[in-house]
């Protein structure tokens, strides 16, 4: 027997807490759910911190549920002081704006829009309109503050000071949920376990607003939090938008997961069936590395498409003797670093994008990280002629990035 949508997001490890469960459980399962997810428009592009969350709309759509995408054009202009020790920057209307469209594309490989289907509102068309007196006597009267300092999104800024402006968003979030369920009759909101807070809060004002029978529930993600430290690198971000991450550094950013996570990923951000993946859990050792290479394919394949997966997982291959080259990410020289007709090592590396700066390039060539063409480079005034570059070069700094230096 297939298992049930609800039990499958169980055994993926996707839930962790819930409210109502066999109520949320029957209508995952019978699709009659129209659940929302929010997304704060805070950059152009979304990254693999959302993953999680895009993953889990797509399950829950192929399984006959209602996705809303709720681009948070109206909380921006306040800022989440969740799992943050100072106040976001603000943001202009016009760069939230350019951001909700930026979000649309991305989200469009993941999830279907169109009418029945999914659809994507902003929280800006109707919290900008809002009277401040009418939000403190319809709404302000349904929280207390007590409570409301008692959830750990504010506790911890706390000692730092919370502003009140940031004292306002979990009123704001809990709006959402009460005028998306108006609105479009949307019965289930998901978010991260850092939201928890946040998400009873709608909840309970719209029992509270439209009696106790109100059909809204909530449900978290296990790992939404540390999804979002999935994001960061020590470089910067892994993006979606091949023009900030190409396809080839997001297969080799989950090509190098640890081995204690990969399946764990493979069970929560692939499409792999459970029991292909069941048959996964005794693997150790070098069938590990076939598991990151299973899971840097399969999402490079859903964020990239199959040709992209093709070529980065061929180039990846080519890195390491595995099969001819395609692809490898390159970085031209320009006339400007050249001097006596060589470029140095630490302009290489600079120019490469490996490293932001040259006292970064020096320090990673000192303490024997560097290489080029699989020969380590010791010395900061290695440098590298204009025709050994032509051909180009294949630059390494570490383990796990790689550039082909060409001019």
């Amino acid at each position: 027997m297939a298992m049930k949508i609800y039990d499958e997001l169980v055994a993926r490890g996707l839930i962790a807490q819930v409210t109502d469960e066999e109520e949320i459980k029957n209508l995952i399962n019978e699709g009659k759910a129209t659940f929302y997810i929010g997304f704060d428009p805070t950059a152009d592009s979304l990254h693999v911190g959302h993953f999680m969350a895009l993953c889990l709309m797509k399950r829950l759509q192929m399984a006959g549920n209602r996705p809303i995408v709720l681009i948070g054009g109206g909380t921006a202009m306040v800022g989440d002081p969740s799992g943050r020790t100072d106040m976001r920057q603000m943001m202009t209307k016009e760069t939230i704006a350019h951001n909700c469209e930026c979000f649309y594309k991305q989200m469009s490989r993941f999830i279907e829009f169109g009418e029945d289907k999914a659809i994507m509102v902003n929280n800006a068309d109707w919290l900008l309109d809002l009277n401040y007196v009418d939000v403190l006597r319809d709404v302000g009267a349904c929280f207390s503050v007590n409570r409301m300092l008692t959830a750990e999104c504010y506790k911890q800024r706390m000692e730092k000071g919370l502003s009140f402006l940031e004292f306002n968003y979990m009123i704001m979030q809990s709006y959402d949920f009460y005028h998306l369920y108006k609105t479009y009759g949307c019965n289930m909101q998901f978010g991260g376990d850092d939201q928890w807070s946040n998400m009873l809060g709608g909840t309970e004002l719209i029992r509270r607003k439209l009696g106790r029978d109100a059909y809204a529930m909530t449900i978290t993600l296990l790992l939404n939090s540390e999804g979002k430290k999935m994001g960061k690198t020590q470089s910067g971000a892994v993006w979606l938008d091949p023009e900030k991450t190409s396809p080839y550094d997001f297969y080799q950013y989950w090509r190098n997961v640890g081995d204690a996570d990969v399946l764990k990923c493979i069970r929560m951000l692939t499409f792999l069936p459970m029991e292909q993946i069941e048959e996964m859990n005794g693997w150790e050792g070098s069938q590990l590395n076939t598991a990151k290479e299973i899971l840097a394919y399969e999402l490079t394949k859903l964020v990239h498409g199959q040709d992209e997966a093709e070529k980065a997982q061929a180039s990846a291959k080519a890195l390491f003797g595995a099969g001819p080259g395609a692809d490898i990410p390159t970085a031209t020289l320009t006339d400007e670093d050249f001097v006596d007709g060589a470029a140095d090592i630490l302009t290489m590396l600079v120019k490469s994008g490996l490293v932001k700066s040259k006292s970064e390039a020096r320090q990673a060539v000192q303490q024997g990280g560097v290489s080029v063409e699989g020969e380590k480079i010791t010395d900061i005034r290695a440098s590298f002629t204009r025709e050994q570059i032509a051909g180009g070069l294949l630059l390494k700094k570490g383990k796990k990035s790689f550039m082909k230096i060409v001019c």
